[in-house]
């Protein structure tokens, strides 16, 4: 149980100071290169800020969880205090325990706040560097529901608000009505339009059929569980869901015809990618030596790091690439986290060297 608490204070130890700093260095560089953008507001500018950061803290937690095992490694290989656990009777497994345990409740906490809106951070950040409000409206929104095309002139996400509405119903492939509505409220499931103006066409072109038919009606309700979040984001393209909108839309979206691939990567992503860090935790905890004098400790680092920044770097890439429909989503996240999972435990397995130091 020391030991436990031991190794688990030094790994938390180098994990938050690398957090930090990662997070200071790259929200030092959005500042400097958006300065003259920011809103000249001081509290406009460290909500900014804090958005920043948290968006640093999206990008920055797991690979800062690779580097906090590396330092951690290194200093316990150092001060020749991994040599003593072994010699003491401690197994690889038993000294793991505890770097894995922090980095797995870690993960799931990072997980859990993708359920807020942590997730939207950069996108409150970029809606206030550029027109000083948390969220702007989208514009010009058309898309189809249920056989029926749908056209917002601007949406609100927060308020929950949209303006300038034309439902346009189809039957057959044959126009049956038009509807048009200055504006719709999201309430209860539905978006409840007070007051909007119908056309229908004439049902033939024979003498005897009837004219256009226009009317107003009140109170109608359309567009069942579209709720505006689901707008924003799916229809805008945006791929920072969180996790409770990404299901409702998977939930809404599957029976609609609608391409949902961006949506589930971005759930893929974050379910799924973060747990590349406890794999590579394993793999070089399986080349770390027992002491110094067996393996130069500054190229163990050294190359510990450029293999955590390119299997980084090519997960960014495929998940990117992924969300860009080059790739499926299975493809482009579930398969490299498959074949990294299959590196552990052929390490595991077959190590270079296997440490068996016995207690007398």
């Amino acid at each position: 149980m020391l030991a436990f608490s031991t190794l688990s204070l030094l790994y938390l130890r180098y994990f938050t100071i690398i957090l930090i700093a990662l997070c200071s260095f790259m929200v030092g560089f959005d500042l400097m290169d958006n300065a003259s953008e920011l809103p000249s507001s001081a509290n406009l500018m460290l909500i900014y800020l804090m958005y920043k950061y948290f968006y640093a803290i999206d990008m920055m937690l797991p690979i800062s969880l690779i580097f906090a095992i590396i330092a951690s490694l290194v200093e316990l290989v150092r001060s020749n205090a991994l040599a003593a656990y072994f010699a003491l009777g401690y197994s690889k497994n038993r000294i793991m325990m505890p770097f894995l345990s922090v980095a797995s409740g870690l993960i799931g906490i990072y997980i859990a706040l993708h359920a807020t809106n942590f997730a939207r951070a950069n996108e409150f950040a970029d809606n206030l560097r550029e027109t000083s409000e948390f969220i702007r409206p989208t514009s010009n929104l058309f898309f189809t529901h249920e056989g029926n095309y749908i056209y917002f002139g601007n949406l609100y996400p927060l308020s929950k608000r949209a303006e300038d509405i034309r439902v346009f119903t189809f039957e057959q492939g044959t126009l049956k009505e038009s509807l048009s509505a200055k504006e719709a409220v999201y309430d209860n499931g539905y978006w409840n339009i007070s007051k909007a103006h119908l056309i229908r066409p004439p049902s033939g072109f024979d003498l005897k059929g009837s004219g256009i038919v226009v009317e107003d009606k009140e109170n109608l309700k359309v567009l069942h569980d579209f709720k505006p979040k689901i707008l924003d984001q799916v229809y805008e393209g945006k791929a920072n869901f969180t996790i409770g909108d990404g299901l409702d839309a998977l939930k809404l979206l599957k029976n609609q015809n609608v391409d949902v691939a961006k949506i589930t990567s971005a759930m893929y992503r974050i379910f799924i990618t973060p747990w590349f860090a406890p794999m590579l935790m394993v793999i070089f905890f399986t080349y770390t030596p027992i002491s110094s004098r067996f393996l130069n400790l500054s190229l163990f680092s050294f190359g510990a790091i450029l293999v955590t920044l390119f299997v980084w770097g090519i997960l960014f890439m495929l998940g990117e690439l992924s969300n860009n429909k080059t790739l499926s989503p299975e493809m482009g996240v579930i398969a490299p986290i498959l074949v990294l999972s299959g590196v552990m435990f052929w390490r595991l397995g077959n190590p270079l060297r296997r440490v068996r130091v016995k207690s007398r």
